[in-house]
């Protein structure tokens, strides 16, 4: 199992040094959250708590995650980052693949793109794209992602986008690995179909198990079962040593934690405070659920 330090809504002088602790410590990766804006009115309720309300205000600190990936790149060797997950569906899928390909270069090859639709319909108009159809037109999405990060002289003539022939350079040496966040039926479809893994949002240890199978049934549809492929999980209601295991156990490769909550420290924590919780959580838990 690897553990992997998120880092969302925690003050952005204090990112790179959290990087390198975290790399210091046997972290796997950095997980990095995405958000574009914060708008005062919302049309649509946010999935992922029992009200539908955003747990963040207009003045949480984001960061775009590309460049923290970048950022904190030059300051470590190891480790690896990845979103957790990218809002696909209001960005342009040939100006985010010569991004993702630049940070995977930037980062020697320890880029991952966890990628997921968006929810709020303001995002997707504001920035110039529809909410419609939403869907299908991130599959092409990915599509193309895959088709200009894979290198060389490529074209793609889809029903959302279209282009001619055309080349990034350099690509990047490895190829980047694509993460899958939902956890619709559509959205488990499509990380069955075409991800290098699931990546999920809050989720309870019952309902993250009953995904873990309906993940085995569709790619063993797709033919994939076994391609290597990572689950990564927020889990909300599983800690500590054996609640670890438990999640290995259920079929977890990744698991994202946020040490310093378990230590009564807060997101607007002292950077110090912050970086002796990664230090503890290893010792308390990490070395013994790997030993």
């Amino acid at each position: 199992m690897k553990f992997t330090l998120a880092v969302a809504m925690n003050p952005l002088d204090q990112l790179v040094e959290l990087a390198k602790t975290a790399e210091e410590c046997g972290f796997a990766s950095v997980a990095l959250p995405d958000s574009l804006f914060y708008s005062e009115k919302v049309s649509a309720d946010y999935p992922y708590t029992p009200d539908g309300s955003r747990f963040w205000n207009a003045d949480t600190p984001w960061v775009d995650p590309l460049i923290a990936a970048a950022a904190m790149g030059t300051a470590t060797s190891t480790i690896r980052f990845y979103t957790q997950v990218l809002k696909l569906g209001s960005r342009n899928p040939v100006l985010l693949a010569r991004q993702v390909g630049s940070v995977a270069n930037l980062t020697n090859d320890r880029f991952g793109l966890g990628v997921g639709l968006g929810w709020s319909p303001e995002e997707f108009a504001w920035c110039g794209t529809e909410y419609a159809h939403r869907g299908p037109r991130c599959d092409e999405m990915i599509e193309v992602l895959q088709l200009i990060l894979a290198g060389g002289m490529v074209d793609y003539h889809g029903r959302f986008y279209d282009f001619d022939k055309l080349q990034i350079s350099p690509a990047p040496r490895q190829p980047v690995p694509i993460y899958v966040g939902g956890h619709t039926e559509a959205g488990l479809r499509r990380a069955a179909r075409v991800g290098d893994g699931w990546t999920s949002a809050m989720i309870k240890f019952d309902d993250l198990r009953q995904v873990i199978d309906r993940l085995a049934e569709l790619r063993a549809e797709c033919g994939r079962a076994d391609e290597p492929f990572e689950i990564q999980s927020v889990c909300i209601d599983k800690f500590g040593v054996d609640g670890y295991r438990d999640l290995f156990e259920a079929g977890v490769t990744d698991v994202i934690v946020m040490p310093w909550m378990n230590y009564g420290i807060g997101f607007d924590g002292e950077l110090e405070a912050k970086q002796d919780a990664i230090r503890r959580f290893t010792h308390d838990v990490i070395e013994r659920v790997t030993a």
